[in-house]
């Protein structure tokens, strides 16, 4: 028998090998087909083969090109199994190889081959079977579940090619693609023409909406310092709030070691003169009769000293300043300046004074930068207050440990 003589007629056995692609193309999607290619899918493949079937028939196809189509449709996609870019043209060798095993005539194995070509965007569709397969490939655009597998392809695009898109920017893309694609047959035409309009008009709308929807977002970010949201009027209540608490705390436990120690030292200074005679002098006389207890009374003394020296700079008032310069406009907006805070406001001119306070209503961020400023020169009293108060109370914990060590030291000398 001649070679050419067991070759598959076009028309033989159609509908069996068209069974055994569809088995092939199956099972070789699930078991080599990466995952995150959640378009290009079976699903895909399957969709195009079924408006593929569709086109043909409006067509009028012969029976031997219905089938030729068919298995193109079916291979089209194949080379995803081992390239991205570029797949079209691995899925034109699966085919051949496929096919050739199948014995499928030659002739017939060059034009699935040529179909398959003709879906790469560089490729132009010359013949009908050609538009056939490119509408069927793109047919998605003419159909209801266009939006659907648009997220799908963006999220294919985003974890294959690392190409990632805000929703404006792929409803803009989406837009442009819609407005450059066409079908290129009459069946194409007449099958997804409505619905493609269809999908065009919602697609704009939808582009419309989500620049709205982003406008508004932008607006709320921009415009948070003109209308202030709860939050964030909140937040600040707070941090007032705190910081109002931890200074009294500061300023009470400021005045509570300035009553001890004031106390302490009037204890020491009448203890000293107490009894205190012509020959003793000024001191008092168990302080000349026992010369040792000099030291830790001297400790005592000076532990109190310092420790309400301490105590009174932390609970001095401290108004921070500024250098204010007549050349220095906007005041409302300069960082350095707190118009809500006397001790800088006070620095200005009644003019001065008000033309900032007018700005600083008009300035849609002129509000909190003040209020941030504010809070900022709080902190900075707070670390100065807490800072005094720590040394305070150091001083006083330190000197009545020295104290009681040197009073003890003394008992034993004496003793």
């Amino acid at each position: 028998m001649e070679p050419t003589e067991t070759l598959r007629p076009a028309k033989a056995e159609k509908s069996e090998l068209l069974k055994q692609a569809k088995a092939y193309v199956t099972q070789l999607f699930e078991e080599k087909l990466p995952k995150q290619l959640v378009y290009h899918s079976l699903d895909h493949t399957v969709a195009v083969v079924k408006e593929a079937r569709k086109l043909g028939e409006d067509s009028g196809l012969s029976a031997p090109d219905q089938e030729t189509l068919l298995l193109a449709a079916w291979f089209h996609d194949t080379g995803y199994t081992e390239v991205y870019d570029g797949h079209e043209y691995r899925s034109m060798e699966l085919a051949k190889a496929w096919l050739t095993q199948q014995q499928y005539a030659p002739e017939r194995i060059a034009l699935v081959q040529d179909l398959i070509r003709a879906t790469h965007r560089n490729e132009a569709g010359e013949t009908e079977l050609h538009q056939l397969l490119m509408d069927a490939d793109m047919s998605g655009m003419g159909r209801e579940d266009f939006f659907a597998n648009a997220e799908l392809l963006r999220a294919e695009w985003e974890t294959t090619l690392g190409k990632t898109y805000s929703s404006t920017e792929w409803a803009e893309s989406q837009l442009d693609f819609l407005h450059s694609a066409k079908f290129h047959t009459d069946a194409a035409k007449s099958r997804y023409g409505e619905q493609f309009k269809a999908n065009l008009k919602e697609q704009r709308d939808l582009l419309k909406k989500t620049e709205k929807k982003k406008k508004k977002k932008d607006e709320e970010e921009n415009g948070t310092f003109a209308e202030p949201k709860r939050g964030i009027e909140t937040m600040f209540r707070t941090m007032y709030s705190n910081h109002m608490k931890l200074s009294d705390m500061a300023d009470k436990k400021a005045n509570m070691m300035i009553s001890l120690n004031a106390v302490l030292l009037s204890v020491i200074i009448t203890y000293l003169g107490a009894k205190a005679g012509t020959k003793s002098g000024v001191l008092s006389p168990t302080i000349v009769n026992n010369p040792v207890l000099t030291i830790p009374i001297g400790l005592l003394l000076a532990t109190a000293l310092g420790s309400v020296v301490s105590a009174i700079l932390c609970a001095q008032p401290d108004v921070t300043s500024f250098k204010w310069l007549k050349k220095s406009p906007q005041i409302a907006t300069n960082r350095r300046v707190n118009l809500l805070f006397f001790g800088n406001f006070s620095k200005l001119s009644l003019d001065d004074f008000q033309s900032g306070m007018t700005e600083l209503m008009g300035k849609k961020d002129a509000l909190y930068t003040n209020m941030v400023t504010d809070i900022y020169y709080l902190g900075d009293v707070l670390t100065r207050k807490y800072r005094l108060l720590r040394i305070s109370y150091t001083i006083f914990m330190v000197g009545l440990i020295l104290t009681a060590l040197s009073f003890g030291i003394a008992l034993l000398y004496k003793m």
